[in-house]
Formats: C-alpha cells, sequence, structure tokens
C-alpha cells in the first residue's frame, strides 16, 4: 500500500461523488486499510496502519487542496519538508517561508511550529495560513492550539492563520452546544477547523465542512491585500 494507492481511492470517490467527496475521506482509509492488511507482513498490523494513515492523511489533504489553493494565487508546502530541509538546500523562495514561520524562543534559538501544511504567497513568502491534519481531535488539537498562541505572540507572525482539517472520526465536533473538549479549543483558540465527514455537524463561524476551505482562504489572503496597500498609502 503507498500514498499513490491512497490518491487513486480518492479520486475514484471523485469521480462517483464530485465536489462532495471530501465526505467520503473515512470510507476511503477504511478500504485503504483493507488492502494495507493484505500487503501486512508482521506482527501488529494496527500500529503500522496507524502510522500509514497518519502520515498518508496529511498527503491526501495536500492532494486535494493543492491545485485549487493554486488557482487562488497561493501555493502549498508540506511543514515536515520545509523543518527537515536546510536553507541553504531549499529554493529562495522557501526559504523565506521558513523564515517568516519560526517562533523566536529567545536564548533557546527560533524553532518551526509543528504544522503538516504550510499555505504561503508564492510572490512574497509571506505565510497566509497553516494547517494541522488529523484523523481526530483527540491527536493533536490542544497542541495545535499551544502554537497559535505563539504565533499570536510575535508582529512578524501575528497574521498568520492555524486551523485544524480532521475526519472528526470521534464526533468531537458534532455539536456546539453543549461543546466538547476540542470544539471548544478549535472555537476559542484556533481560527476554524474544517471536517471531512458526511455527519451532520453545528457549522459556526469557526467550524465548517471542508470545502469551505478554498474561499476561507481567498478571502484572507484578498483582505491581506488589501490591508498591505492600505499600509502602503499612510
Amino acid at each position: 500500500m503507498t500514498f499513490d494507492d491512497l490518491a487513486k481511492l480518492y479520486d475514484e470517490k471523485k469521480s462517483k461523488f464530485g465536489d462532495e467527496a471530501f465526505k467520503h475521506i473515512s470510507e476511503v482509509l477504511s478500504e485503504a486499510k483493507e488492502i494495507h492488511k493484505k500487503d501486512f507482513t508482521g506482527d501488529d498490523h494496527e500500529q503500522s496502519w496507524r502510522a500509514f494513515k497518519g502520515k498518508n492523511l496529511e498527503k491526501l489533504i495536500e492532494y486535494i487542496i493543492a491545485d485549487g489553493i493554486r488557482n487562488i494565487g497561493l501555493d502549498v508546502i508540506n511543514g515536515n519538508k520545509l523543518e527537515r530541509t536546510e536553507g541553504k538546500n531549499l529554493p529562495v523562495i522557501l526559504s523565506r517561508v521558513k523564515r517568516n514561520l519560526v517562533i523566536d524562543y529567545g536564548e533557546f534559538g527560533c524553532h518551526l511550529p509543528d504544522v503538516d501544511i504550510v499555505v504561503f504567497n508564492p510572490k512574497t513568502a509571506d505565510v497566509i495560513a497553516v494547517l494541522s491534519i488529523k484523523v481526530t481531535l483527540r491527536e493533536r488539537i490542544a497542541q495545535t492550539g499551544y502554537w497559535k498562541l505563539k504565533l499570536a505572540e510575535d508582529g512578524n507572525t501575528r497574521h498568520i492563520k492555524v486551523f485544524f482539517v480532521t475526519p472528526d472520526e470521534d464526533g468531537t465536533l458534532t455539536t456546539k452546544n453543549p461543546a466538547k473538549k476540542g470544539r471548544a479549543i478549535v472555537e476559542r483558540d484556533l481560527d476554524g477547523g474544517y471536517v471531512l465527514t458526511e455527519a451532520q455537524i453545528e457549522t459556526s463561524k469557526k467550524v465548517k465542512l471542508f470545502d469551505k476551505l478554498i474561499a476561507d482562504l481567498q478571502d484572507i489572503f484578498q483582505k491581506q491585500i488589501a490591508e498591505s496597500k492600505v499600509q502602503k498609502m499612510q
């Protein structure tokens, strides 16, 4: 089982369900798990599958959104790639993206936040948003809230939006009132959460279905352009 196999399964859903294919991500993962199990040789398939699912869900979300993001004048890069590649080995624009995202810990150095996808302006290297992607919120939602707070502390990174993207397989985001802990963190501490699900969820200004992500990024981008023009005129 490879990422290409996973992407092929998603493309089959895309052919069947069109723009609503994102609602069937959990089905894609379930089908992929069966294929992965047939190919697996070892003692602990569940552990192997969890590692594969976590790593490749990030890639799958990037695969789904990359074209849409580029169509609105932005670009994406995997956060791990940005973290692991030294500046001298990065293209100039990505080296600048990296510098525009680091958090300054004073005497303890500058470090990148743990995020899965970085959305940036390829003309200026300005970081527009970062995405954390997990199957369920309990896996990393509090940590994502921490990174939002750290980015907000510095004037250079304060504008960066922090979003959580998830199939929400444990239903943490389903109801707004009463809210579970994960929903409360998304509503109060993050800039929003986008859900890939067929389930009925109580949406809000912060919690939306995944198909709203590109439009929201475009809106954020346009507002930042407008603000930049105003600042130059002052």
